[in-house]
């Protein structure tokens, strides 16, 4: 099986909120004092492709799109044990909202041929808009099933655990499809030290928008505004001569402020 894994880079989730920055005059975050990493959702995509080639053998393609992509970043499915890494990396692509990434992918999806399935995370860390996966399927015209927590690949089709409100569904595809793979689908393995070394000596193949007829279409969506919300918080202390006292004055503070 032949399968596509698109991932994305992306400022670390589980960096402290100190490290963000954000640029009002292009509405875009920047990290100082911590590196970016893959997308955590885009691991979990990578684990479900290495544990289908585990199953049954093949040949993992990563692909990512973005600008001034860090190589010790995006090589890190190669270092898990992905094949082959396709970079997207033109500064055309530097403003693009979820529809243009999807079709810029989906033109170098085209490009690459030769495809059984398609890989997403089930959303990004930085957006959590989940549409660059439908969104490549529609353009594609193949199917695509969401949420998935497991893989079984068959003759020509693939089985898959769908996450639900209360449990999952099982839903059979017909291949070639994209499906959107979330962290239910385990955790996502380690690069191990022969890995990190093998993904060294793999040069990624890098594609500008003209090496696969990306016009650059007007933008579907606008950011409005970029910001970081403000918490603040206030502590009041309930006085008292006893605890009883204490007490009393703590009921009426809450009562006061209606949460009782």
């Amino acid at each position: 099986m032949n399968i596509i894994v698109c991932v994305k880079q992306v400022i670390d989730p589980e960096a402290p909120p100190a490290s963000f920055k954000i640029d009002t005059a292009s509405n875009r975050a920047e990290m100082k004092g911590a590196s970016p990493v893959i997308d955590p959702y885009g691991e979990y995509a990578v684990e479900a492709a290495l544990k289908l080639k585990d199953a049954g053998g093949g040949k993992v393609t990563v692909m990512s799109l973005g600008v001034n992509l860090l190589r010790e970043v995006v090589k890190k499915p190669l270092a898990m044990g992905a094949d082959e890494l396709i970079l997207l990396e033109d500064e055309v692509f530097a403003n693009c909202d979820t529809w243009l990434t999807a079709q810029a992918l989906a033109l170098a999806i085209k490009k690459k041929g030769d495809f059984d399935l398609i890989l997403c995370g089930r959303e990004a860390s930085d957006t959590n808009a989940g549409q660059t996966g439908p969104i490549i399927a529609e353009i594609l015209g193949i199917p695509c099933v969401i949420l998935a927590r497991k893989l079984e690949s068959g003759d020509k089709t693939i089985k898959v655990e769908r996450v639900n409100s209360s449990g999952y569904d099982v839903i059979e595809s017909s291949l070639p499809a994209v499906i959107t793979v979330s962290n239910e689908i385990g955790q996502a393995r380690y690069p191990t030290i022969k890995g990190i070394m093998a993904a060294k000596k793999i040069e990624p193949i890098i594609w500008k928008s003209t090496d696969i007829g990306y016009d650059g279409n007007t933008k579907r969506t606008k950011l409005q505004k970029l910001f970081q919300p403000v918490h603040e918080a206030k502590c009041e202390f309930a006085a008292g001569e006893t605890p009883e006292e204490m007490a009393v004055n703590l009921a009426v503070k809450l009562r006061e402020a209606k949460i009782l």
